[in-house]
């Protein structure tokens, strides 16, 4: 009985053993390709300095836009909105996102369909969508979201709300 219960017992430390050796064997051996590239290139932009940026371009193309209050703690998101002529708004945007590479060094970023335009620039990411036709007399919406890696705090940093860390000294 001991017996049978020993071998029960090591069945699963072989079948263990057996395929490592096996995946370990028949597994090509892992090449160094050296560090990874960064997530970004360039210094870490601040929120106010993106947000400038955005407003500057898109308001030297007549489109009037206000920042909105960000809201969400801890997270690296801004939200810019106004409204403009339904006839020439995605004309306007369309010539402020090529402005802001021009002028200001933002790169196209990934393609993410016809309705959206998105750049890139250090540690931020500029999605600017067009809606559809407003409706008659209205003016059409005019939405840009910044979103941010890491690193992209707005200047006033957050300060914290609980007691400060002390490191206790370790016993000898």
């Amino acid at each position: 009985m001991r017996q049978r219960q020993r071998r029960a017992a090591l069945a699963p430390l072989v079948m263990a053993a057996l395929v490592t050796a096996a995946a370990t064997a028949c597994a090509p051996p892992l090449r160094d390709l050296g560090p990874l590239p960064p997530r970004f290139t360039g210094p870490p932009l601040t929120a106010d300095t993106v947000v400038s940026e955005m407003t500057s371009v898109l308001a030297a193309e007549g489109v009037t836009v206000k920042r909105e209050p960000s809201g969400v703690l801890g997270r690296c998101m801004e939200r810019l909105s106004g409204r403009h002529e339904p006839h020439t708004v995605e004309a306007a945007v369309k010539a402020a996102v090529a402005r802001a590479r021009s002028e200001h060094g933002w790169q196209a970023g990934p393609d993410t369909g016809s309705e959206t335009i998105t750049l890139k620039k250090s540690n931020w990411t500029v999605l600017v969508g067009f809606n559809g036709e407003p409706a008659q007399g209205i003016q059409a919406p005019v939405i840009v979201s910044l979103m941010c890696l890491d690193g992209g705090a707005s200047t006033a940093p957050a300060t914290p709300t609980g007691p400060a860390f002390t490191p206790v000294p370790a016993a000898s």
